[in-house]
């Protein structure tokens, strides 16, 4: 058993025309929901592309914010390439770790070598279901002089994340096989609905 600690997710798309009938189902079937405004940054480091040359791939950063709570602290976690459809023929299943930044993630991410490589404003809402969180979002547009976000066109696709909801370790208590099951219950709830899939990323 391995002593990583994994996220697991399946991802999908939809347009707006569906937005209510997909509301309604994950309403009914999750234990909360709560809208979102979020700003997240990808980081890769200073030398990827010579790792990349070099055939290794690197380990990238994603810095997340909620905007709505003026308290919220950024949220780091390391992107790393997902195992093998071989190993996971149903889902993405990733090495993951995450950390908590007081202050200004996005110097701290620079300290560590790290520059970003591009940033993302989402709106949209989050459910929770058991051990997943699962986020359905439009992105923003940003105003070129203000660098504030437009809210989205209403014919933007939304985008949807099933995911674990904190890392999860692949113990004999906790397989990793709740977490690809839990995920995978969403897919058969939401069928007819939505396409969730696995995505290499």
């Amino acid at each position: 058993m391995s002593s990583h600690f994994y996220e697991v997710a399946l991802y999908g798309e939809f347009f707006s025309k569906d937005l209510k009938a997909i509301m309604n189902r994950l309403t009914l079937n999750c234990e909360s929901a709560e809208p979102i405004h979020f700003v997240e940054g990808l980081y890769e480091p200073m030398y990827a592309q010579a790792q990349r040359d070099a055939s290794s791939e690197p380990t990238y950063l994603r810095a997340k914010k909620e905007l709505s709570d003026p308290a919220a602290s950024w949220t780091l976690h390391s992107y790393l390439k997902p195992e093998s459809v071989r190993a996971h023929p149903e889902a993405t299943v990733r090495p993951w770790a995450t950390v908590q930044v007081i202050g200004d993630a996005l110097s701290f991410a620079s300290a560590l070598g790290y520059i970003r490589r591009s940033q993302i404003f989402k709106r949209g809402y989050i459910f929770r279901r058991g051990l997943l969180v699962i986020q359905m979002f439009q992105q923003e547009q940003v105003d070129a002089k203000t660098q504030v976000p437009i809210p989205a066109h209403a014919d933007t696709l939304w985008e949807v994340e099933v995911k674990t909801a904190s890392p999860t370790r692949n113990t004999r208590e906790t397989p990793l096989q709740n977490a690809v099951d839990a995920v995978i219950e969403v897919q058969i709830l939401m069928k007819g609905l939505l396409d969730l899939r696995r995505q290499d990323l």
